[in-house]
């Protein structure tokens, strides 16, 4: 099994409003892709509750293979999602391991 764990950072100058829009639009856009990705085997989007903390969305992903993440990575409704938080995504980091 592999896990796929993520984690955004959102631009500090972006509008709290427009991030918080963003945020849950993302939440629920990944969280309804099981639905459309046979390979996902499990998911779930946080909303950092910490305001102290430097990164605001966490997401943890599980699948069979890497190759299910690099599918997942390119499906269309993935980067939809994804595009939704273009405009205040300041950057990402993402760890994928074998269990």
């Amino acid at each position: 099994m592999v896990k796929h764990i993520v984690l955004f950072k959102l631009k500090d100058e972006a509008p709290a409003e427009q991030k918080l829009a963003a945020m849950n639009n993302f939440k629920k856009a990944i969280e309804a892709l099981p639905a459309k990705i046979s390979v996902i085997r499990k998911v779930e989007v946080g909303l950092n509750i910490n305001p102290g903390e430097t990164w605001s969305i966490a997401l943890y992903s599980e699948f069979d293979t890497l190759d299910d993440v690099k599918f997942y990575a390119t499906h269309p409704d993935h980067v939809a999602a994804g595009a939704l938080l273009a405009e205040v995504k300041e950057s990402r980091a993402c760890v994928d391991y074998e269990v």
